[in-house]
């Protein structure tokens, strides 16, 4: 089985994220604690019990999601034998990527907690509400999105987010800039140009404080070099330099998400099965849309996990 682990992004939290792992495995269960203690918060209640509203607040997801996708490598390898290096690569999704790096052994998990719940806070402050907004492009190309983009633009900050997969584009930028250019989307016969319920304009240039704050933060880091590529949002190629990850991670944060290239590169590269460590499956589903034939599994239950570790010892 030639192997990638991706790891996802916001979008695929829900309360009760992780709990039947905490109450399966101890090896879970000492993730979720130390991230708590990383944090000096309860996080591991608030994914498990909610409310989703304070949930979803992007300070909140970001290490939430992270705790849950690393907790599940952890019961991989502590249960199941099988650990990061099973892989020739990982990915991640926008934030997925600092939990591609804590299990590829480049961060430590109580420094992924702290960078993610301040680059979650940054984000947030950067833009106040109301001024920015996102919007999605279903059954866009690229070319329609470039097109959105240049109209949009003549109103303000409008760009290319998240190159998620083919017809799945999403734009980011100053709120009129982004209703023009989903307008215009519309009338290039995009299937659906919708405004997304979100709390920033993630992935734009109006994130450069935020950009900021990570560049700072990140200077006092000691990143090492990870035990397996990390095929990278920035380059959409495989990244070991400690010095160039690092940048990379500042530049993500105003940068697009180019996930859909990243897979291409991968499939092209051999890799056949994509196997999503943590809750939900959304870069599973996204997968079947990107390269046909591609093989998707979300790790997301004791089930799943033991399936798959079976399966990659078959």
């Amino acid at each position: 089985m030639t192997l990638a682990f991706t790891f996802p992004g916001q979008g695929s939290q829900s309360v009760g994220m992780g709990k039947e792992l905490a109450d399966t495995f101890a090896s879970a269960r000492v993730v979720f604690q130390e991230v708590d203690d990383a944090l000096s918060q309860n996080l591991s209640r608030l994914m498990w019990e909610g409310p989703m509203e304070d949930l979803t607040l992007t300070a909140n997801t970001q290490p939430a999601l992270m705790a849950c996708s690393i907790a599940a490598m952890q019961v991989l390898k502590t249960e199941f034998d099988v650990d990061v290096t099973a892989a020739k690569y990982v990915a991640g999704h926008s934030l997925g990527e600092y939990s591609a790096l804590c299990a590829a052994g480049s961060l430590s998990l109580a420094q992924t907690a702290t960078l993610l719940r301040l680059r979650g806070d940054a984000m947030q402050k950067a833009v106040a509400v109301g001024v920015g907004a996102m919007a999605a492009l279903l059954g866009a190309s690229m070319e329609d999105a470039e097109e959105a983009v240049k109209a949009g633009s003549t109103k303000g900050i409008c760009q290319i987010a998240n190159d998620n997969a083919t017809g799945q584009v999403v734009l980011s930028g100053e709120k009129g800039a982004i209703e023009l250019a989903a307008e215009h989307a519309r009338e290039l016969g995009v299937r659906k140009a919708v405004i997304l319920p979100v709390s920033a304009p993630f992935h734009c240039d109006l994130m450069a404080p935020a950009a900021e704050a990570m560049h700072d933060a990140l200077a006092d880091i000691d990143l090492v070099a990870p035990v397996v590529p990390v095929v990278n949002n920035v380059s959409a190629g495989p990244i070991s330099d400690p010095t160039q990850l690092k940048s990379d991670l500042v530049t993500q944060v105003t940068g697009r998400v180019r996930w859909r290239e990243s897979i291409e590169w991968m499939a092209g590269e051999g890799i056949e099965t994509y196997a999503e460590p943590g809750t939900g499956k959304v870069l599973t589903v996204m997968l079947k849309r990107i390269v046909k034939g591609l093989n998707g599994k979300a790790l997301n239950t004791p089930e799943t996990m033991e399936k798959f570790a079976e399966e990659l010892k078959s």
